[in-house]
């Protein structure tokens, strides 16, 4: 298949294009930057100009493809409700495009708020009324198949390998910038995780399974508890580990708080059964251990 991804320079989508030419599929980038466009070209993939924003580009690259993977997101958390309506009109630009026709869009997604504390969230979880997160990825995907898209959906834990670690990443800096590595109550709170060429190898098996209206789960840890990888960090960064309460961590963690206390696990039992999909990559922990971590500036900030 010729596979338009957006994302396609990005952590993820770069492993993504990488897992898909390997498999023999041809790949259509899409780059807003002569440093992105090099790089597709030099790992075998044709670039397609444009961004996000640009929605007529978006128009032409899932025209001028039979796939589109979307994995593309402007990580930028102080415009984060404008940047997800950037998604939401993306995704309904891609989704125009293919309906009425096979050709599969699959949509990236999350896992947070599918399911309650202590709970695993499943591949059979809806996304719920009162919905607390303004990203409506899934949502959008899903309401496309009505009207002919053949849209389905992989949801993301914390990606990672000894570089980057998805809201872990954000952790690492927080306790950088304050000296002290923490977690919430007890961090008994789990995060799912997998590691990102597995995560890579199973977008590529749901795009090639082709069923509208899946949900895949790219979980390969059901749960990590939060203060094993707030310890592990602390290791790693030589700093305190400390216990916040809930108060103390929103002063401490800002934006990420919202995250840090939230049980984030999940299951991938019913996505192995039927991709076959069977994750071989290190765990969270291990990747953090082996990372190399930012050096703590003599003087840190309280």
């Amino acid at each position: 298949m010729r596979v338009f991804v957006t994302g396609a320079t990005g952590f993820v989508g770069s492993a993504v294009v990488r897992e898909l030419l390997h498999a023999g599929h041809q790949v259509l980038g899409l780059s807003r930057s002569d440093a992105g466009a090099k790089s597709l070209s030099a790992a075998g993939a044709e670039v397609h100009r444009g961004s996000l924003e640009d929605l007529d580009s978006l128009r032409k690259g899932a025209a001028a493809s039979n796939a589109v993977i979307h994995l593309g997101f402007v990580h930028d958390f102080s415009k984060f409700q404008e940047n997800c309506e950037i998604d939401q009109r993306a995704i309904e630009a891609l989704g125009s495009v293919l309906a009425g026709s096979d050709r599969p869009l699959l949509v990236t997604s999350g896992l947070a708020g599918l399911a309650g504390p202590g709970q695993l969230t499943t591949e059979d979880n809806g996304i719920p009324p009162d919905f607390p997160f303004p990203r409506v990825s899934e949502q959008t995907a899903l309401a496309l198949t009505s009207k002919g898209a053949n849209a389905s959906v992989v949801r993301l834990p914390q990606v990672h390998d000894t570089i980057k670690q998805g809201l872990v990443t954000y952790l690492i800096a927080v306790a950088r910038e304050k000296g002290v590595s923490a977690y919430v109550g007890e961090g008994r709170n789990r995060w799912a995780a997998a590691h990102v060429l597995d995560v890579a190898h199973l977008y590529r098996l749901a795009l090639e399974k082709n069923e509208t209206g899946a949900k895949h789960h790219a979980v390969a840890e059901e749960g990590v508890a939060v203060r094993d990888i707030a310890e592990t960090i602390g290791k790693g960064l030589k700093v305190p580990v400390v216990s916040l309460s809930p108060e103390e961590a929103q002063a401490h963690f800002g934006w990420l708080s919202v995250f840090a206390g939230s049980d984030l696990a999940a299951s991938s039992a019913k996505t192995r059964k039927k991709l076959g999909w069977n994750p071989t990559g290190p765990g969270l922990i291990a990747d953090l251990v082996r990372m190399r971590y930012p050096e703590i500036a003599t003087t840190v900030a309280s």
